[in-house]
């Protein structure tokens, strides 16, 4: 199995540039698109704008003590290092790894065929 290669976006400047709310979600840009950083236990995630049910604007949401995002119109759960959708309803988040840099704070998008698709 071969190991997945990423190209690597700033999406900030410094830490300090995510204006994380009283929620600790920040919104940022990837590729000209916005998303949502994630902050729980030191971690950083990077995860999709909108939640994949209804479209609910996950920066508006929260994370739950076990370190899922939490959409604001229907309460489902998305646990932000996978994607995976734990309150049972079957959908999956799309989200990238972080990487915080002497230079800034990153986000992976997994190229594929030597191309790079951020919502593919």
């Amino acid at each position: 199995m071969s190991e997945k290669k990423y190209t690597w976006h700033k999406i900030a400047e410094h830490i300090g540039e995510l204006d994380f709310a009283d929620n600790n979600i920040a919104e940022a840009e990837l590729g000209g698109k916005k998303i949502c950083v994630g902050k729980f236990n030191d971690s950083l995630f990077a995860f999709a704008y909108k939640c994949p049910h209804a479209g609910g604007i996950l920066a508006k949401g929260y994370i739950d003590a076990l370190g899922n995002v939490v959409c604001p119109l229907h309460r489902y759960k998305y646990d932000m290092k996978n994607g995976r959708n734990v309150s049972g309803e079957g959908y999956y988040l799309k989200h990238w790894p972080v990487e915080t840099r002497d230079d800034g704070v990153y986000a992976g998008v997994e190229e594929r065929g030597g191309l790079w698709n951020i919502f593919g």
